[in-house]
């Protein structure tokens, strides 16, 4: 029996004409925009994509003309294709192309038995994990997938992903002692009435940060503080606090460390945002060594926990 591997993430435009493609399906999703009625969440959904798309366009020609999210998951796939001489490795994206009908339709034409699903968000969230397992299960009915569908709900707690994780920490400190940094994990931010309403989001962003303070100690990666923040927000409803500007606000300390822990693969919220954007505010605040690190994206060892998840889920 054929297997398969899809990997599921937001996804980013591959080009600038996508961009209105990328904002008009993300703010069309019912997770994202949880009105009852969906001509609300359509007519405000289009609001917000006139308003922000022609700021996205220049953001995302500022680094190259497409998201980073694109290039980076396609190593990935040809990363761990390589391990498997007889799994197919496919990546799906939730607002831009590939979508999840797209590669239905290879799984069919390839005559794929067992589909394995690994969104590439660590903790979960009806934003996120939902929203793609969602999207990939109804295209698959609707589709007539002849194949039996495994998903994974979360993976934080992979001692192979925290360790690529640790690394990419210790790579940003470039030889230099971790003492004289603060850290900040920066996780993309919620509105805290989706956490009210039961998302697991923000517990498991504070778990995960609790294995990686341990994991960092032992080491010898002892910071001079660790610190959680969120980034990303949009209208006027409450967010998530701290946000990363007051917790930059807050640092007497001029050496800070960002690290992304919500995303697995950089995207232009850590290459534009975080790299950019709140490099300026650091630099205006006083901060003068504000170092932002990598996402795992193609560590051999986060390689290793898509691996080792593919094999928990084949033999559950």
């Amino acid at each position: 029996m054929k297997d398969a591997i899809v990997l599921l993430n937001m996804g980013g435009p591959n080009n600038l004409d996508e961009v209105k493609v990328f904002l008009k399906n993300m703010f069309n999703d019912k997770n994202i925009l949880r009105f009852k009625r969906p001509w609300m969440r359509s007519l405000v959904g289009s609001i917000i994509t006139m308003a922000r798309g022609g700021e996205a366009r220049k953001n995302y020609a500022a680094l190259g003309g497409r998201s980073p999210i694109v290039g980076h998951t396609q190593n990935i796939v040809k990363t761990l294709q390589e391990r498997f001489s007889d799994v197919e490795v496919h990546y799906a994206m939730r607002y831009t192309p590939p979508f999840a009908s797209e590669v239905i339709e290879k799984l069919k034409e390839n005559a794929v038995k067992n589909v394995y699903l690994l969104p590439m968000y660590p903790q979960y969230s009806t934003t996120t994990t939902l929203s793609s397992l969602e999207d990939f299960y109804e295209s698959a009915k609707r589709q007539k997938l002849d194949a039996d569908i495994h998903d994974l709900w979360r993976y934080y707690d992979s001692n192979s992903l925290n360790s690529a994780i640790v690394e990419r920490i210790e790579q940003t400190l470039a030889g230099e002692s971790a003492a004289k940094f603060e850290l900040i994990f920066s996780a993309h931010g919620l509105p805290k009435s989706i956490i009210e309403a039961g998302d697991s989001y923000e517990k498991e962003i504070e778990q995960h940060i609790e294995i990686l303070k341990s994991m960092l100690k032992y080491h010898g990666l002892e910071f001079r503080n660790i610190h959680l923040a969120y980034q990303s927000r949009l209208g006027p409803v409450e967010w998530l606090n701290p946000s990363l500007p007051e917790m930059l606000e807050r640092m007497n300390n001029k050496h800070v460390i960002v690290y992304p822990i919500s995303f697995t693969v950089d995207n232009s919220e850590t290459d534009f945002e975080l790299s950019i954007e709140y490099a300026e505010v650091a630099k205006e605040l006083g901060i003068n060594d504000y170092r932002v690190s990598r996402c795992p994206n193609d560590h051999p060892k986060f390689i290793d926990a898509l691996q080792e998840l593919y094999k928990k889920l084949k033999h559950e």
